[in-house]
């Protein structure tokens, strides 16, 4: 079968002939892979920044993003059938005991760093005709999402991050005045980056009741600002307005969502926290000279103000869930800016073009199946 495989010693990237899986567990089941993501991790890995290949081959096979159809199941797969569409989840967890995350099924919070994860280290992504994969890790998709399904994993990245925030802001009263009221209802949060995962944390945010704007830096913005006004978001151009502009239009600061990976910007914006805030990190910058910071005026607000800033990678099951319930509430409420997240679609001969940035574009999907 074809796939497409980074050759990292060779510095390669290409379509070749893959060996096509076979059932070797009665909990597995075999997919046809439909839809394949393209993300900035992937492009990472072709610029060769990362990218490990299992261990006795020269190659990896990449995408982590994907949308599939059942074609097989073993014996003991009890959860699905043949035709069901699924998306799969990532990373897997190490083989240490000890290990007590992975061994609860948290292996987004590994303790040992000895994980995989599919299409990135150490284990064969999706970007491919067929996929083996344990039931465990496959979760059924409705097949009136399944033009938009696709956009599942990068939601998990958000979902996580509001699991997480729901969990650290009990360290407070955090009730809005109003009576039966969530606490978002009354909290302004602002996301950092246009991108598919911002705009998509933008409309969870949104689903969950927070007041949302998103500041973002984009050579050609027009294209999100128009998904994020068809669904009640401000975009604040960073070409034209500075952090503290920004703090100033959106009101207080309840919480920062940053899907930008670029630090400059999200220190910058960590001084305008209100108070009782949580920054959330989800962005990996890559290594760049030192940039200036004014750590005293960081560290002065967030003990004064109580503020907390965390990290957030990868997903459990149950962000998975989310993401799926969530995505068909956004089918619901603004289907055409949802479908407008998909920006285009490519064949697997080309694979290239999807794996180029694409000007004022948000999300390239490489569609293995039609």
């Amino acid at each position: 079968m074809r796939a497409v495989a980074v050759y990292p010693t060779k510095r390669e990237v290409r379509v070749i002939d893959h060996p096509e899986p076979k059932l070797t567990s009665d909990t597995q089941a075999k997919v046809r892979v439909l839809d394949v993501g393209v993300c900035g991790t992937d492009r990472e890995i072709i610029s060769f920044q990362y990218g490990t290949p299992p261990e006795g081959s020269d190659y990896l096979i990449i995408g982590h993003e994907s949308l599939s159809e059942v074609v097989e199941t073993g014996s003991k797969v009890s959860k699905l059938k043949r035709g069901d569409l699924v998306v799969m989840t990532v990373r897997r967890p190490c083989p240490h005991p000890e290990c007590v995350a992975c061994r609860q099924g948290r292996q987004d919070f590994c303790y040992t760093g000895d994980f995989t994860e599919r299409g990135i280290k150490q284990d064969h992504g999706y970007m491919t005709e067929f996929v083996v994969e344990e039931e465990q890790y496959l979760h059924p998709v409705p097949r009136e999402l399944r033009n938009v399904a696709v956009l599942v994993e990068p939601l998990t990245i958000a979902e996580k991050s509001l699991e997480q925030l729901w969990m650290v802001q009990r360290r407070l009263p955090w009730d809005c005045p109003g009576a039966n009221q969530s606490p978002a209802q009354c909290r302004r949060a602002i996301v950092l980056g246009a991108g598919p995962v911002g705009i998509l944390g933008a409309m969870a945010l949104k689903v969950e009741g927070f007041e949302v704007s998103v500041y973002s830096r984009s050579p050609n913005h027009e294209e999100k600002n128009r998904i994020l006004g068809a669904i009640g978001i401000p975009y604040i151009a960073a070409e034209t307005h500075s952090t503290a502009d920004m703090a100033k239009m959106a009101g207080p600061i309840d919480v920062v969502y940053e899907a930008t990976g670029a630090s400059s910007v999200a220190f910058d914006v960590l001084k305008h926290l209100g108070p009782n805030a949580v920054f959330i990190f989800t962005g990996v910058p890559g290594r760049k000279a030192p940039i200036p910071v004014d750590t005293d005026e960081i560290m002065r607000n967030m003990v004064l103000n109580n503020q907390l800033v965390l990290g957030s990678v990868n997903a459990p099951p149950q962000a998975f869930e989310s993401a799926i319930q969530h995505l068909g509430a956004f089918a619901r409420q603004w289907p055409d800016a949802l479908r407008s997240v998909i920006t285009d679609r490519f064949p697997l001969d080309r694979v290239a073009d999807a794996l180029q940035e694409q000007a004022g574009g948000v999300k390239n999907v490489v569609s293995v199946a039609s």
